[in-house]
């Protein structure tokens, strides 16, 4: 009867290399995403907090709507910033998006 029917083996066990080239997709595409999305980011927001914790009174911002202005005083996680001459606004000192060097508002 051998003659006619082949003679089944059975597959390998998973495991070993098989097992290895199972991960090296995902981690390739954990590690793609995480040098060009996870990392610039957190990186940037490092650099947006270190800002926001340098300001003081007497710099020149511009904050999220677009505004330039001078801080006059800080209050914990608020900025009171004057616009011109007879305008203050209260802002949250995470909306400042900016610090421009001494002297651009006067100049323009």
């Amino acid at each position: 009867m051998n003659l006619f029917i082949q003679a089944a083996h059975a597959a390998e066990a998973p495991g070993g290399t098989a097992m290895i080239m199972q991960w090296i997709f995902p981690l390739a595409i954990f590690a793609i995403f995480y040098f060009l999305v996870i990392r610039p980011q957190s990186k940037r927001a490092k650099e947006h907090r270190n800002m926001v914790d340098s300001l003081t009174a007497g710099s020149e911002v511009i904050f999220a709507g677009g505004l330039m202005g001078k801080i006059k005083s800080i209050e914990g996680d608020y900025a009171i910033v004057a616009l011109n001459d007879k305008t203050d606004v209260k802002i949250q000192r995470a909306s400042v998006i900016s610090v421009l060097p001494n002297g651009t508002i006067d100049g323009l």
